[in-house]
């Protein structure tokens, strides 16, 4: 079975976009959908059918932007490159696309999109621009593809759309797992006698440091020392590993205490309120003031969602001119919704057993888009 190469100009007609002027409302409000780039950021699967914004036949004609018939390739060139759709019913774009009004005869338009998609890195190397990179026409036109004959197109994107299937399946698993837990302390939260505590009643408040970067001996330990931007690039409930370590001599510098296991922690700068629980004995850097909760009044795992339900409230607390914070005096004088400590805890059972369950499903997660990664990448090289 033969693969040709062939460049898009042979087989689509490339058709870029434009956007009439804004000031004229008789430009807009019509009947045609109009796309911008921006429209593709949240997009979920591989078709497009409604647009925020919709043209008039007069604005239509006012630019350059030519209406595109459905199941036509919609690349975003700019702003930013590589976004990929296909249309379901006739619409035109902005100037932030190049589109592809396939051949049939030739080439099948779903193949097309998963062609662009598997080669997005390739393409944004052939941006162009000193303010921000583009595609031209003329670039785009000139660019290579392998392509086999039809059937093949077809069966290597009915092979894609599978996989896309399952990865869309893990994903809606990990939203389903951390919603409910959502629900279930939005319920909680729902009686009107819960007793109101300040945390200083509940936990003890505990400040961090940084040993002296450069002394050997106070670094590289068996001690776990966490900084909020080592929480930022983690999304577990409970945190057991971290980027650095000290020594025993490192904690000593620092007069910090060890935080132990179900220690909640609390980013007060930098940013304020990220949070995670203690798994191991750990210490922190100053960005922390952590909480080391009374098991006998709060559970662990209650304290960690009510502080993630309200990092908005945290934020607001924070004061500073240079960068906002949390004091620890602030943090002891928040105050808290407290339901009895059985239902805490039944809470806390409940959040743990799905984090377990969030876990297990990240991880057939980034199996899938390992999959679809290896298959995207083996199709277009006719290998599958």
């Amino acid at each position: 079975m033969s693969w040709e190469r062939v460049a898009l100009e042979d087989v689509c007609e490339v058709v870029g976009g434009a956007t009439p002027k804004t000031g004229e409302p008789e430009f807009w409000g019509g009947d045609v959908p109009w796309v911008t780039p921006a429209d593709l950021t949240n997009l979920k699967g591989v078709y497009i059918s409604e647009t925020p914004r919709r043209l008039t036949t007069e604005g239509l004609r006012s630019c350059a932007a030519k209406v595109l018939p459905a199941n036509s390739v919609l690349l975003s060139s700019r702003a930013p490159i590589g976004h990929v759709a296909i249309n379901t019913v006739p619409m035109a774009t902005n100037q932030g696309f190049k589109s592809f009004i396939p051949d049939r005869s030739r080439l099948d338009e779903k193949y097309l999109f998963w062609w662009l998609v598997s080669n997005k890195a390739a393409l944004q190397r052939l941006g162009v621009g000193a303010t921000f990179k583009e595609i031209s026409k003329a670039i785009v036109s000139r660019v290579v593809i392998l392509l086999p004959p039809l059937p093949e197109q077809r069966r290597i994107a009915s092979i894609l759309d599978e996989a896309q299937t399952l990865r869309r399946l893990a994903e809606s698993r990990v939203v389903l797992l951390e919603d409910m837990v959502r629900s279930a302390f939005r319920a909680t939260q729902a009686s009107a006698s819960l007793a109101r505590v300040r945390l200083s009643d509940i936990a003890e408040v505990v400040g961090g440091s940084t040993p002296k970067s450069g002394v050997a001996e106070l670094w590289d330990g068996d001690i776990p020392w966490i900084t909020p931007a080592d929480l930022s690039k983690n999304a577990d409930l409970v945190i057991s590993k971290t980027a650095r370590t000290i020594s025993d001599q490192g904690l000593r510098s620092i007069g910090n205490r060890l935080l132990p296991p179900g220690a909640v922690l609390l980013s007060s700068r930098a940013p304020i309120g990220l949070v995670g629980i203690v798994g191991v004995p750990m210490a922190t850097n100053q960005g922390f003031k952590s909480l080391i909760p009374d098991a006998e009044i709060v559970d662990s795992t209650y304290l960690y969602w009510w502080l993630r339900a309200n990092r908005a409230t945290l934020e607001r607390r924070g004061v500073g001119a240079t960068f906002k914070e949390l004091s620890k005096t602030v943090v002891e004088s928040i105050e808290l919704a407290l339901p009895p400590i059985e239902e805490q805890r039944e809470f806390g059972r409940l959040a743990r057993d799905a984090e377990e369950a969030r876990l297990r499903a990240v991880a057939s997660l980034r199996q899938v888009q390992l999959l679809t990664d290896s298959l995207q990448a083996r199709a277009i090289r006719g290998e599958l």
